[in-house]
């Protein structure tokens, strides 16, 4: 995952450098949070790109590849859902449904999985789609050979085998029963290709994918965009548009410049300071889709020579001083929902648990009873010059002026992206700050992936649970829950397990993200999902 994604809203990504002089420390925040929005950076001329008739993107990343077996971030994976589909589809929901197999099942130990294939499709290469075909795709990826980057849990830990039991069905035996097999599955990196992109790429990644999908790829420039023509022989709804172009379009004003002047049609993430005007603009429809993303403040439980947030009334105070409302509606201008429990809606597992409301009062009592009234703290977030990392910086000054009403002084010290996840990224006892402004984004939608965070296994370097928290009833609630096969029953598990983390407060729980995207009103049928992913396979112009 590259540095733009990873801070699409304060996401995560690799470990860097340790934090050294180019952080900044900062004074107490003032009493009263900011309610201006970062300004957009100034308009860049885009890249000269040729026109196309069709639909016309401006997105902010260039794939690193467009082979589905090496996607990595949800804008790439986007731009290859077009052309390449899996065996079952993932819905918004988290349920998942037919795509390539017409239907599956499940043996009664939950170990064998049976596809029966569609006997309709066709290869962008003419090749028809078939067991055999498909058994090919799915060994190329599990070969160790092709380097990818998210091959759990398909893979040699899971998977016993890939069989074609007759010319149209398919058998994949698992080791364990696995409550992820299925949403993996779904996922883009397991797109089915056809044999021949398989065999010509054993152990390396094509950019003019072969799929089966509503599109199929006609040419890439590297940097500036992808087009993808209409794929006629497809076997499912047709697209109406001939083609899609993506261009890539990394400033943010740039892209909205764009859509305002009729050079594209749809963009993703705008600047979040014009969503009020886009709104209001007529001839323009902006799609908000709530994500799996959690935001929150991570308190380091584990600093050198001890912290006072061990004590957990002083954890919650902090908690109840922060107006998560006021922030939504001043600095996100309303493009997040409060989190109500220690993970999204959007994960199946979720269990409401109710929310931290603001209360002054209350924080300054909680922060009596926990012997704390005089907190000093030390709060790191990122910087930079990009949209992003200018509305991390907002959020920590409004953050930190909602503790100081609170009676909490707070140091905002700032490190560029590397220095900062290498600083959060520490083991026990070696943090620098006492929090830090975080998120966490699960790859797939499930409570199993959010409460990772709150086990100790996954205590940096082996995870990225930055806050150090262990409660052995939460790790005992979850792994009973990773391996129970009644679904009211695992999710009793999770709920309970969610309570504790929320008595216990190891971050400020803040909000989970939306998905934003801009487009003509002219059109419909643009869509995103809560994993950050879109489509407009199917979007159409509407008729005056």
């Amino acid at each position: 995952m590259n540095r733009r994604g990873a801070l699409r809203v304060l996401g995560v990504g690799g470990l860097a450098s340790l934090l050294g002089a180019c952080s900044t420390v900062v004074p107490p925040a003032p009493v009263s949070p900011p309610t201006e929005a970062p300004t957009p950076l100034p308009t860049v001329a885009p890249t000269e790109v040729p026109t196309i008739s069709g639909l016309r993107l401006a997105v902010d990343q260039d794939p690193d590849t467009l082979d589905p077996a090496g996607q990595s971030n949800s804008i790439a994976s986007s731009i290859v859902d077009h052309m390449v589909e899996p065996l079952v589809r993932l819905q918004p929901d988290g349920t998942i449904v037919p795509a390539l197999a017409r239907k599956f099942s499940q043996s009664t130990d939950g170990k064998t999985y049976t596809f029966e294939l569609r006997t309709d499709v066709e290869f962008h290469d003419g090749s028809q789609l078939d067991a055999e075909a498909t058994a090919i795709s799915l060994q190329r990826f599990l070969d160790p050979n092709l380097r990818v980057p998210m091959r759990a849990p398909f893979d040699a830990n899971l998977i016993d085998g890939v069989t074609p039991t007759d010319p149209h069905t398919l058998r994949i035996t698992l080791k364990d029963r696995s409550r992820l097999f299925l949403q993996k599955l779904a996922a883009t990196e397991l797109g089915i290709v056809s044999p021949a992109h398989a065999r010509a790429f054993p152990d390396g990644f094509n950019d003019e994918p072969v799929g089966t999908g509503p599109y199929r790829f006609k040419e890439r420039r590297k940097g500036e965009s992808v087009v993808l023509e209409r794929f006629d022989r497809y076997w499912g709804q047709r697209a109406t548009f001939p083609a899609i172009q993506f261009r890539i379009v990394p400033e943010v004003a740039t892209r909205e410049s764009l859509l305002l002047a009729n050079q594209v049609e749809v963009i993703i993430d705008p600047p979040l300071a014009d969503l009020p005007a886009l709104q209001k603009n007529p001839a323009l429809k902006v799609v908000q889709t709530p994500t799996a993303r959690s935001t929150f403040i991570a308190m380091d439980l584990t600093l050198p020579g001890g912290t006072p947030l061990d004590i957990k009334k002083a954890r919650q105070a902090l908690n109840y001083a922060v107006d998560r409302d006021g922030i939504i509606r001043n600095v996100l201008f309303g493009a997040a929902t409060p989190l109500d429990a220690p993970m999204a809606s959007s994960l199946v597992g979720y269990s409401k648990i109710g929310g931290y409301g603001y209360d002054l009062g209350k924080a300054r009592q909680l922060l009596l009873e926990a012997g704390t009234p005089a907190l000093h703290l030390r709060l790191l977030y990122p910087t930079g010059h990009s949209m992003q990392e200018a509305v991390a910086a907002q959020l920590a000054q409004a953050i930190a002026g909602n503790l100081h009403d609170a009676g909490v002084d707070v140091d905002l010290v700032g490190a560029d992206w590397a220095s900062f996840l290498a600083a959060v990224s520490v083991p026990e006892d070696r943090g620098t700050a006492h929090m830090h402004l975080f998120n966490w984004a699960p790859a797939l939608l499930d409570a199993s992936q959010q409460m990772t965070q709150f086990l100790r296994t996954q205590w940096p370097p082996a995870g990225l649970a930055t806050s150090h928290y262990w409660n052995p009833k939460v790790e005992l609630l979850v792994s009973e829950a990773a391996r129970e096969a009644d679904d009211a029953t695992r999710q009793s598990e999770y709920a309970e397990a969610q309570r504790i983390v929320w008595d216990d407060a190891p971050w400020i729980f803040l909000w989970s993200p939306s998905f934003l995207m801009v487009h003509s009103a002219r059109v419909q049928g643009v869509n995103a999902m809560p994993t950050e992913k879109f489509s407009v396979a199917y979007a159409e112009p509407i008729s005056t």
